[in-house]
């Protein structure tokens, strides 16, 4: 809405009822209009359109006076030269707008004239990427610029032990369940190669959760037996992400061991800790019983996946990876160290409650948000399938320290694991007069 500058007077006559003794000021300016009583000279605002952006001055109004019945009415409406500055005004604002609309056009059209160079020409230095296997973490990145960072990545069938009693045809990223884990910095060009050695001829792929771009980057990565495809992503948030096949049927694919964690650090780096770990959580759907008569294997179970009924759920692949009386490795740590776990929720289909059992969570990035601030002090954090979350904490008393999903039940098929923490007693924060005693059937208090 536009306000009129008035400058000259012109009179009109009209007539008003007899208790009609009252002004109307409008004043174009600023946020309000100004009303006047004459018989209680008093003064009330209703805001209006604010017009003060068009720089308006004060004499610009109009006033209108009416008069008890059968006086004369004066109505001095403020005309004139105003209209020249009006239509000075509305040639300026049509000028202004026709500016824009040519300087949207031209960057347009500059935009379609020159398209981004395609990272086939990359000119970043080459870097081979180190891979490490649960609960291996690679070095930290210290290099301030980005790379051509390039990771080697296949695919074929292994059979390897689910617990003390079976083994399992898991589908494996390099050879291992969980797969390699891929530490990158923002900013990166991943150079990816992808081999299929899968003898069964099935198809597989990788879906990056850190690649922007249809599918993660698995419709360029999808692979034939024997066939090796390239593809190369800039990476461009930071954060710790999930990767899988997501070849179809996906859960099987995720189900049978084909996942596995990449890092993508800031810019800045992450701050220095003592220890870092990689653990990552999954789920196995596989018949009760071998098939055949003295086999150890068992057979992937189609129907238990679909009906969300895990036969296993687990801590980088297998029951007891991080428990050496089954066969496992467990985390080891120093008192006073500060320990950093890269923890990754494969699914398919269960989220994680995870929790460390005799540890607070000093730092908690949830989701694998390394740019907001951490969460604080947590005893347990949900990771959802397909997510991630990095925790910090500190370790100050010797002894062992378990690794659950606190969906307790969940114990009973594999979802625990052990940290133990060396080093002198800590009296001042842990202390009894008597002994530890172990309870019955106790699988978290070793």
């Amino acid at each position: 809405m536009l306000a009129v500058h008035q400058t000259n007077l012109c009179k009109v006559q009209t007539r008003a009822p007899q208790k009609a003794h009252t002004v109307f000021r409008g004043v174009a300016r600023g946020n309000y209009g100004h009303y006047q009583h004459h018989s209680q000279k008093q003064r009330m605002f209703a805001q209006q359109q604010s017009f003060s952006s068009l720089n308006i001055p004060p004499e610009s109004q109009v006033c209108i006076e009416t008069a008890p019945q059968g006086q004369k009415i004066k109505g001095a409406f403020v005309f004139g030269n105003v209209l020249v500055w009006l239509c000075g005004l509305l040639f300026l604002q049509s000028a202004s707008a026709d500016d824009d609309t040519k300087n949207q056009k031209a960057k347009q059209v500059k935009k379609s004239d020159s398209s981004p160079e395609s990272l086939s020409n990359c000119t970043l230095p080459v870097e081979e990427c180190v891979l490490t296997f649960a609960p291996e973490v690679p070095p930290p990145i210290t290099r301030k610029h980005p790379v051509l960072l390039k990771v080697n990545m296949n695919t074929f069938i292994k059979e390897l032990p689910i617990d003390t009693a079976y083994t399992y045809d898991f589908w494996s990223f390099n050879g291992q369940v969980p797969g390699p884990f891929v530490r990158a910095r923002v900013g990166d060009v991943m150079d990816v190669n992808f081999t299929n050695q899968d003898e069964t001829g099935m198809q597989h792929n990788i879906d990056w959760h850190c690649v922007h771009g249809p599918g993660g980057g698995a419709p360029l990565l999808t692979a034939d037996q024997a066939e090796t495809k390239h593809a190369r992503f800039r990476l461009l948030r930071p954060g710790l992400f999930i990767y899988h096949c997501s070849v179809g049927p996906v859960g099987l694919h995720v189900a049978n061991g084909m996942y596995g964690l990449m890092l993508v650090e800031p810019e800045e780096g992450l701050a220095k800790v003592d220890k870092e770990f990689y653990v990552l959580q999954s789920e196995i759907y596989s018949e009760e019983a071998p098939r055949d008569k003295g086999s150890r294997k068992l057979e992937a179970s189609y129907t238990k996946g679909l009906a969300e009924d895990a036969s296993y759920v687990v801590f980088n692949g297998r029951m007891g990876s991080l428990i050496e009386e089954l066969g496992g490795h467990p985390l080891e740590a120093n008192t006073g160290d500060k320990v950093r776990i890269f923890f990754g929720n494969a699914g398919p289909n269960y989220i994680s409650s995870f929790h460390v059992i005799g540890g607070l969570f000093d730092k908690v990035y949830r989701e694998g948000d390394l740019v907001s601030p951490p969460a604080r002090y947590l005893q347990t954090t949900l990771v959802p399938a397909g997510g991630a979350a990095l925790v910090e904490m500190d370790v100050l008393v010797p002894g062992i320290y378990t690794l659950v999903d606190h969906a307790l039940f969940r114990l009973e098929k594999g979802a625990t694991g052990f940290l133990e923490v060396k080093g002198p007693d800590r009296p001042d924060i842990y202390h009894s007069e008597a002994p530890p005693k172990r309870c019955e059937n106790c699988k978290i208090h070793p």
